[in-house]
């Protein structure tokens, strides 16, 4: 076999087997040049349009066999398939990513299959086609999801294959060999009266025409493929699949048919449907009301030479007897065995039977043709149908090409000297803007009939019906046409909104040279005269669009000069010059060849926008070139050395050694920022691109002005002008010529300067000498004309310097600001003092408003670089707070009289500074202003540690800012911080409250935050009637059960807080709000403190009756009680609940009900339980952890009676309730001391003479080794005293192993509170006569 010898010589190669590339790029001009072989056997089109990719090299003498002719070749329409095949065996070649010899990239088709698809004996592939099927998933944009390949085979089967080769489908639809595969894909139509044709397969047999359903086809293959696709992924048999349904014509009244074209279905007019059935029927034949719907097929061969054949729609129904067969066997089969499967899907693991039965073939309905071409001795080869179904392109054994008119049905043209022609169609769509403004929509198609006559080696491309020939070129003889027709199978109108197909329609493949070339034509050349031009030089625009991508400066000439219209030349030019590749030699030479060609026009004839255009932007590219050849000069800063060094230089660095270490440390804090990720083409160091220049430059006249733009693109702008001159690498005083001389206008160069400067601020500090270069370059710009106004008035503020300090206080980078203030403060002052000598000739100083404002204005910057360092410093790990805040001027300015505090606040916070701490740190301030300068402690404490040195850094700055930072201030702005933080993350926090919280800060605390939690948790615990638990408190209140005890004692303090301020609000002055006498003019919202002045009184009971609720909900929450808070209180307290703090309620009065007042001793008898037991916890825990638990455990009991006060319960009954259950702990020191405050002494004594009684009985009764002397002292006791020992319950006592001492001096206090008269008085002289028994014992 041919193809596989040539596998063997591939192989010999050191090639991979049935290696070819493609071309996608080739486009064919109206000019129609021919081709040259090169020596490595590539072709090139002289257009330049064609892009070769890598191919097999080879001696041209050996591969001229036609080996390919033998053949079949079919090409998917995606280009990314293709299958060879000859006799019994096929290739199939995917597209694959990889580079040639020369390292180029590509795409490039190998093989990924081989082997022999034929399963019968003698059987031959006949015909193949690729057919590439819709994705159908919604993100798909019109790629394929696969593709599958149709073989026909000489015993008429047709089988359906995977890219990998798997066969998915099989049937037999006639016993003829298949003559010609052909599909039609879904077209959305281009007009309304269009018929939408379905899709098609269709199979010609040489007697009968078999069509497939495309929908049915689709669903069949991608049900086949996913059930190959599982059986393999299982291991499994594959299971045949059922048959298909199809329409089978039997083709009459002609001799012999070699190919066919399906056209569709089509609708005949009134007019046709009564001619047709006059001709058939005679005068008295009748016509049908209705119009039938047709399907119009065209047949080529002999007797007659062409045929038209029309199947009425409903006149056969599918066949599907095969469906019907394989049920009746199935059912039949049924009854013996227990085959799997259903509807004739069968395994093939299962026996044949031993002869095998060839299916049945269907009989084909008759279709009779309707008129064909009659021409006895002419026999046709093929057709070849147009894209819109109007058209046809017929070949036959005389060497012509006949063009078909397929709805008339005649021919319309035909061409001589095509033998053994292939042919193809290219249909063009109407580009955006080739269409004249008034033209109609939809957009125009043209159609090209492309014609490969491989006898003369010619490819050829004609305009239709009646277009002259547009292009030809000279190509192999051995080549194949490659014309599909159709294009991804499964598309309809609904899937195929927004889809772009990305589909070939005619290619040409040369085995000699192993290249795919893509036929392209552009759509002007199916036009003529004016609009023929026009569309030219669109198709010139685009052209030099696509040469722009690799720039070829001879092409792109050529294109631009081609171009007529002068506004499309001039759209042609804009591109050019935006073009990023293109080097400013080529575009200065292209722009002066074009200017060039303009001028030597007539003058009337030249479009003035169009040379206008060309001189400014040349204008532009030579300033370019003129500053690009002055940074790059050997030269660099020799202005600097031939110059004496004037004085003011060295003025300035005399001034800037007085903040030189701020700065030093400023430049340490912003150098060792985290690094950050950027792009390089976004770096200030990056050149400025022609394209970037010409963008932000305008050219009006004789003046260039510069765009206003983005700060980014100011920057680079200015870099690319002065960076060399300030880092002295340019020549400073020939660049500033060069500038002036351009008459650019001096504001816009200063713009420019300061831009460069404020935005590099990191480079700037890390060149010392970069301040004296500004000033020289500042001098320098002041000195244009135009820059200082020579009538300008000295007591006026002069408008160049003004736009320096506007640039300075707008500007976050204080540093750079602040230097570049220094400097153009003391060029304002050489300049005001020169013009003061020319005017008044005097020795004095003059004195000026722009002065003034020079001072103020170094003044404030060096303040904000003193604030900017402070901010500078690296928060400690793990605080919020965000990123490290950038201040300016204006920005403090504008924030109003609470900014600075602010901004320290947050600093604060950052740094987690104790209040304690800063109230030290603000004492520290206190003493220094008294006694040293406010810069010193920053220039002093350098050599410190980093902590020490930010304390006295947070000094120095409340030094320079006296009033805005006075402690009070401050204080209040931290606690506002510290409660918005808090906010933030409730849980990573927590919410403190301290004694320097002022009255309308903890107002403004309660309302704006603390109330809406404190009112979530009180609903919680009243909803669960106990603590909640940390998923409940997550859901309702945003913490967890700890952070939430926490933040009630918190809710307690602070409510505490307004309480304390607003009973001495008459006592405490409120603060003084004042700012320096440099920060006068600041404007903006309302500080803090101002709003906190602005807060109304609170009314003291509703605070207190908040503080109450706060109490009870943190002693829950902190003993974990069960408790409905809400529900100790009656309906006045509880509508009082969660109102303004400034509101006046209806609060509760008078006597409580007993029932609530119940509900309250009991929750409060609670609580001195939970606190006892803690208390007794702490007793037995080691000694470290026993001081803490005291010390925070201490003011429970007398809370509870501050409480029981407040709730109207008997605090005698708590303070007895305490005693007894210290008692009943073992802590009796402890009770003996809160017995001396109960009043009622006979109550509390048979209280206590009960738990005398359980310590007794467990001491005699109930320990594990009972003594002799107990069972004796039992028998001793009175009866009396010995049944009410047993009675007792010991298990109640929290410590039961009390030692006897303690014992014996409780039933000694018994006897001194119980009165002789008593009761039980007896009793308790029995008790203690048995204790000091026991006592006596020990």
């Amino acid at each position: 076999m041919i193809v596989c010898a040539r596998q063997h010589r591939y192989l010999r190669n050191g090639r991979p087997p049935g290696l070819f590339t493609h071309d996608s790029c080739l486009g064919f001009t109206e000019n129609g040049a021919s081709n040259k072989k090169t020596s490595t056997g590539h072709k090139q089109a002289n257009n330049g349009a064609e892009q070769q990719w890598c191919g097999v090299e080879e001696d041209t003498a050996a591969v001229s066999a036609p080996w390919l002719q033998d053949c079949l070749v079919s090409l998917s329409p995606c280009s990314d398939l293709m299958v060879v095949a000859k006799g019994s065996k096929a290739v199939f070649l995917s597209a694959k990513w990889r580079s040639d010899d020369g390292g180029r990239e590509g795409m490039a088709l190998a093989v990924s299959w081989s082997g022999t698809l034929s399963t019968d004996e003698g059987e031959s592939v006949s015909n193949v086609i690729c057919i590439p099927l819709a994705s159908q998933k919604r993100s798909s944009t019109g790629r394929p999801d696969w593709t599958c390949i149709v073989v026909g085979f000489s015993s008429g089967y047709v089988r359906f294959y995977t890219e990998s080769g798997v066969l998915l489908l099989a049937q037999l639809l006639n016993e003829d060999p298949v003559l010609r595969l052909k599909c039609r894909t879904y077209e959305i139509p281009r007009h309304p009266g269009v018929t939408e044709q379905h899709e098609e397969l269709s199979i010609l047999y040489p007697a009968a025409l078999v069509t497939i359903d495309g929908f049915s086809l689709f669903q069949s293959l991608r049900a086949c493929r996913n059930q190959v696709a599982r059986a393999a992924a299982a291991g499994s048999e594959v299971v045949q699949p059922p048959p298909l349904a199809y329409k089978k014509w039997g083709l009459q009244d002609m001799d012999a048919i070699v190919d066919h074209s399906s056209v569709g279905i089509m609708t005949l007019c009134v007019f046709d449907q009564m001619r047709n059935a006059s001709i058939l029927g005679g005068f008295h034949a009748s016509v049908k009301g209705s119009l039938p719907a047709m399907s119009q097929y065209i047949t080529v061969g002999g007797g007659p030479y062409t045929g038209f054949y029309y199947a009425i729609e409903g006149s056969s129904q599918p066949l599907l007897s095969h469906v019907a067969l394989a049920v009746a066997s199935k059912l039949t089969s049924a009854l013996f065995t227990a085959a799997s499967g259903w509807l004739g899907w069968k395994k093939q693991n299962e026996e044949e039977p031993t002869q095998k039965q060839k299916p049945k073939v269907e009989p084909a309905t008759p279709l009779a043709v309707r008129f064909g071409l009659p021409d006895s001795r002419r026999h046709g080869e093929s057709i070849c149908l147009s894209p819109c179904n109007t058209l046809a392109g017929v070949t036959d054994d005389f060497g012509r090409v006949m063009l078909l008119d397929v709805g008339r049905g005649i021919a319309i043209r035909m061409w001589k000297g095509y033998r053994d022609a292939q042919l193809g169609w290219v249909q063009v769509s109407e580009g955006r803007g080739e269409s004249s403004p008034s033209a109609p929509l939809p957009r125009r198609h043209a159609q090209f009939l492309v014609i490969y006559a491989p006898r003369r080696g010619i490819l050829e491309v004609w305009g239709t019906q009646q277009g002259p020939r547009v292009g030809a070129f000279t190509v192999g003889k051995h080549c194949r046409l490659l014309y599909a027709g159709y294009r991804l199978m499964g598309v309809n109108s609904v899937t195929s909104q927004g889809w772009q197909l990305h589909t070939q329609q005619v290619c040409l493949f040369d085995p000699a040279t192993g290249a795919l070339r893509t036929v392209t034509v552009p759509f002007h050349l199916a036009l003529s005269d004016k609009k023929s031009e026009r569309a030219k030089d669109l198709h010139l625009l685009k052209r030099l669009t696509t040469l722009l991508k690799n720039y070829l400066e001879s092409e792109a000439q050529r294109v631009l000069l081609d171009i007529k219209h002068p506004a499309i030349k001039k759209q042609a030019l804009e591109s050019l010059l935006a073009n990023k590749n293109a080097p400013v030699s080529c575009l200065t030479n292209i722009t002066r060849l074009l200017l060039a060609s303009l001028r030597g026009k007539d003058r009337e004839a030249v479009d003035e926008a169009l040379l206008q255009l060309c001189s400014s932007q040349l204008k532009l590219l030579q300033l370019y070139t003129d500053i690009q050849q002055l940074h790059s000069t050997v030269e660099a800063s020799t202005d600097a050395h031939t110059k004496p060094v004037s004085a003011e230089p060295l003025r300035v660095e005399e001034e800037l050694a007085r903040v030189s270490l701020i700065l030093q440390r400023y430049t340490e804090l912003t150098s060792g920022s985290r690094p950050s990720v950027s792009f390089a083409q976004d770096s200030p160091d990056a050149s400025l691109s022609v394209r970037g220049f010409l963008s932000q430059m305008e050219c009006e006249g004789e003046e260039i002005r510069v765009v206003p733009g983005p700060d980014a693109d100011w920057t680079q702008l200015g870099s690319f002008l002065f960076w060399g001159c300030l880092t002295g690498e340019s020549p400073l005083q020939k660049v500033c010529d060069t500038l002036q001389e351009t008459g650019i206008s001096p504001q816009h160069l200063l713009s420019l300067l300061l831009s460069v400067w404020l935005h590099r601020e990191k480079e700037v500090l890390k060149k010392p000498k970069a301040v004296r270069h500004l000033h020289t370059l500042l001098t320098a710009l002041s000195s244009m004309k135009g820059a200082v106004e020579s009538s300008w008035d000295m007591q006026c503020v002069s408008p160049w310097w003004q736009q320096v300090r506007s640039a300075c206080v707008q500007s976050h980078s204080a540093a750079a600001a602040l230097l570049a203030a220094i400097v153009a403060h003391r060029a304002a002052k050489v300049n005001i003092t020169s013009l003061a000598e020319t005017k008044f000739q005097s020795e004095w100083e003059a004195v000026s408003l722009e002065l003034e404002q020079w001072a103020v204005c170094v003044r404030q910057l060096e303040d904000v670089l003193a604030l900017q360092t402070l901010l500078c410093v690296a928060p400690l790990k793990g605080t919020p707070g965000g990123a490290t805040p950038h201040c300016s001027v204006k920005a403090l300015l504008e924030g109003g009289r609470g900014c600075i505090a602010d901004s320290v606040a947050k600093w604060v916070f950052r740094q987690d500074l104790a209040p304690e701490g800063l109230k030290d740190m603000l004492q520290r301030r206190g003493e220094a202003q008294r006694t040293e300068q406010p810069s010193q402690p920053v220039l002093r404490e350098k050599s410190q540690e980093d902590a020490d040195f930010n304390k006295a850094l947070l000094v120095s700055v409340c030094q320079r800012f006296p009033d805005s930072l006075s402690p009070d201030l401050l204080f209040a702005h931290c606690c506002w911080e510290y409660v918005v933080q808090w906010n933030k993350y409730p849980e990573s926090l927590v919410l403190t409250s301290n004694s320097l919280s002022p009255a309308g800060i903890s107002s403004m605390m309660w309302n704006t935050f603390i109330v809406k939690r404190f009112s979530a948790a009180a609903f919680l615990m009243e909803k669960v009637g106990k603590a909640p638990k940390e998923r409940l408190c997550r859901r309702d209140v945003g913490m967890g059960d700890g952070a939430m005890t926490s933040f009630l004692g918190s809710c307690v303090e602070l409510l505490q807080i307004l309480m304390e301020a607003d009973s001495g609000i008459e006592e405490v002055t409120p603060p003084e709000l004042c700012v320096e006498e440099v920060w006068g003019g600041a404007e903006g919202p309302a500080s803090i403190v101002e709003l906190a002045l602005e807060q109304r009184g609170i009314h003291y009971p509703l605070v207190q009756h908040h503080c109450l609720l706060a109490t009870l909900l943190h002693t829950a929450m902190t003993f974990n009680l069960r408790v409905k808070p809400l529900s100790l209180f009656d309906s006045k307290g509880k509508s009082a609940f969660f109102r303004e703090l400034v509101s006046i309620q209806l609060m509760p009065s008078g006597d409580m009900d007993p029932g609530l007042v119940s509900l309250r001793q009991e929750f409060l008898l609670r609580v001195l339980t939970g606190w006892v037991k803690t208390q007794s916890e702490a007793g037995m825990a080691p000694a470290s952890t026993r001081l803490d638990l005291e010390s925070g455990d201490e003011m429970w009991p007398s809370l509870c009676l501050d409480l029981g006060t407040l709730l109207q319960v008997n605090p005698d009954i708590l303070r007895r309730h305490l005693v007894c259950e210290l008692y009943n702990q073992g802590l009796d020191p402890r009770a003996e001391q809160v017995m001396l405050e109960v009043e009622d002494k006979d109550v509390l004594g048979s209280q206590l003479l009960v738990l005398t009684g359980q310590r007794l009985s467990y001491s005699l009764l109930h320990t594990q080794t009972q003594t002799k002397p107990a069972m004796e002292l039992l028998a001793r006791l009175p009866p009396t005293l010995c049944t009410w020992l047993k009675a007792m319950d010991p298990s109640e006592l929290g410590c039961p192993s009390v030692p006897l001492s303690q014992t014996s001096r409780l039933v000694s206090r018994l006897i001194e509170i119980l009165p002789e008269n008593h009761g039980q008085y007896s009793l308790a002289l029995h008790l203690l006569e048995a204790v000091e028994v026991l006592q006596g014992e020990d």
